[in-house]
């Protein structure tokens, strides 16, 4: 049976790679996507967000067509839906916006009608939609995930992201398509470049599993993404290069950029490395916003509730301007 008064879903945005990980490891931060999704007589989108306004709202919208996947898989007829979507997380800068969609896609949906499906054909079906799992599946679970997908299936183990872990972010306010980022990278690369990144990101998970957080800096270096990123992403060099100065433990490009992420300790002070980063993009030409954000431990949640109370969450502000565009 359907749940008539819908769900509510809380989704984290999500950081991938970690420098050499790439399409393997990803983590969850404390960004958010918030998921109002119920019955109704015909399908309507609602979204509500610094970057939202412009997305489809009618079934062509990227939530719908997911939600009706999960209609498909439970063998249960679509119903029109009505979905009200509040986002904190920027599109297109590598924070895991898309994945975070599918993910809360899926999770309501699936929430909607009573559970038919488990976390892991959830985390399969969103594996294969956005063809690499270590996005969605930090926001499906949460914490720091370990993550592939051979086609058919995703598998993941999940670490606990240690307490005194923390980030600083600089977004900067330019979006960078993710398939534009891909079609930089070559082909193939070479068998020394594939044994650093296997050694690496290795080490990387070894680093964040034991505490050896001096390790990170080394660790996290790359050959398969980021120097043929660099081009697109001024200043990215100078500041993968330079923050170990600043107190970082390791820095990489944030996804498929254009964030840079920084690994630091949330018990010290970041606020030279907050102003290095924020500085350094600014004399490249780039404006970004640069501040802390903590790991989030917890993945896609359903919250107490109905659809409806998505709406003390929106800020009047964006409220106002939908109201004003309407």
């Amino acid at each position: 049976m359907m749940q008539q008064n819908g769900v509510l879903v809380k989704v984290p945005a999500s950081t991938a790679n970690l420098g050499p990980g790439f399409d393997t490891l990803g983590m969850a931060l404390s960004l958010y996507t918030w998921i109002g999704m119920k019955p109704a007589e015909s399908t309507t989108v609602r979204m509500y967000g610094p970057e939202l306004g412009g997305l489809p709202a009618d079934e062509t919208n990227l939530i719908v067509q997911v939600a009706k996947r999960v209609f498909i898989e439970a063998g249960v007829e679509f119903c029109p839906l009505e979905m009200d979507v509040y986002s904190e997380i920027p599109l297109t800068r590598g924070l895991g916006s898309s994945a975070s969609a599918i993910v809360g896609a899926l999770v309501a949906a699936n929430a909607l009608l009573n559970y038919p499906l488990s976390n892991q054909q959830l985390f399969d079906m969103a594996s294969a939609w956005e063809r690499h799992p270590d996005n969605v599946g930090a926001s499906l679970f949460g914490g720091i995930v370990v993550a592939s997908w051979d086609g058919k299936q995703a598998r993941h183990v999940r670490l606990e992201p240690h307490s005194s872990l923390g980030t600083v972010v600089a977004i900067p306010k330019f979006q960078l398509e993710t398939k534009a980022a891909r079609g930089v990278l070559p082909e193939q690369v070479s068998m020394a470049d594939a044994v650093h990144n296997v050694s690496h990101s290795s080490l990387v998970v070894a680093a964040l599993s034991t505490g050896q957080f001096e390790l990170l800096y080394d660790a996290m270096q790359d050959r398969l993404h980021q120097p043929y990123r660099m081009s697109l992403v001024p200043g990215m060099a100078r500041i993968l290069e330079g923050a170990r100065k600043y107190g970082a433990y390791g820095v990489a490009l944030s996804g498929a950029g254009p964030t840079i992420l920084a690994l630091v300790n949330m018990l010290q002070d970041n606020g030279e490395l907050i102003t290095f980063m924020k500085d350094t993009l600014q004399q490249y030409g780039v404006e970004a916003d640069v501040f802390l954000l903590e790991p989030s431990s917890v993945g896609a949640v359903c919250l107490e509730g109905s659809a409806d109370d998505i709406h003390r969450l929106i800020p009047e502000k964006y409220r106002s301007d939908l109201a004003a565009e309407v």
